[in-house]
């Protein structure tokens, strides 16, 4: 079995599911996913178990693999996960990154990812996504980089609905989080770090009403596709 091949696959699918191309819930069908990728269902198969291991799938014994749920526990608890391993992060940050590689992050992930009209949703979620792992990556610790970026590809639909609404809040709550990191201000970073991540069940039960809005009646494309234009969303 080809390595590239299974890759691929990974990739391809690991796309679907963390845009829940493959909806939320949905039994996958092999044959038919193996015919649309135009693969055999070996290295298929071995790509939808290693999505299993990340949680972006799920597999029943006796009746195949699914599509993850999209339901407001499972996404509020995601949430404050990944609110306790960002505060982590800044403070480490804070701690151990030199101002030479502050410096640098302002210069580049902070810098871009505060450039979001004209952008489509999915590139502003990206910039976001980006900055915050860059923070995470000054604090030196791997395992919490890596931990990050698994919670990001489980929440990242709900951040795209997010964004729609709270780019210009967003970007101003990433300014006084840079701000704190050249200060090393580990109190302040850590409390704008912590407010800056944390959503409310209210909010999160929104966002998945219309999250589930968008897959069944428009797409899921058209939530990270839409542009954003100054402090507006363009429809």
């Amino acid at each position: 079995m080809s390595e590239t091949r299974v890759e691929t696959l990974y990739a391809r699918v690991k796309e679907m599911a963390v845009n829940f191309h493959l909806r939320p819930g949905e039994r996958i069908n092999e044959v038919s996913l193996a015919r649309e990728l135009n693969a055999s269902r070996t290295p298929l198969r071995e790509a939808l178990n290693r999505l299993v291991t990340e949680q972006l799938l799920v597999f029943q014994a006796g009746k195949g693999f699914f599509c993850r749920a999209l339901d407001a526990q499972s996404i509020f608890d995601l949430y404050e996960m990944r609110a306790c391993l960002e505060v982590m992060s800044v403070q480490l940050a804070c701690e151990r990154a030199s101002d030479e590689d502050i410096a640098k992050l302002k210069e580049t992930e902070f810098v871009d990812g505060m450039l979001y009209a004209g952008r489509t949703i999915g590139d502003a979620t990206a910039g976001d996504e980006a900055f915050h792992v860059a923070i995470a990556r000054l604090s030196g610790n791997a395992e919490l980089v890596r931990q990050l970026e698994r919670i990001n590809e489980r929440t990242r639909f709900i951040r795209w609905v997010a964004m729609a609404e709270a780019v210009v809040r967003t970007k101003g709550e990433h300014e006084i989080i840079m701000q704190a990191l050249e200060k090393k201000d580990v109190a302040k970073a850590a409390d704008i770090m912590r407010g800056h991540v944390m959503r409310r069940m209210d909010q999160v039960v929104a966002a998945v009403r219309e999250g589930y809005s968008n897959i069944y009646v428009s797409g899921p494309e058209e939530i990270f596709e839409r542009k954003l234009v100054g402090e507006e969303v363009s429809q």
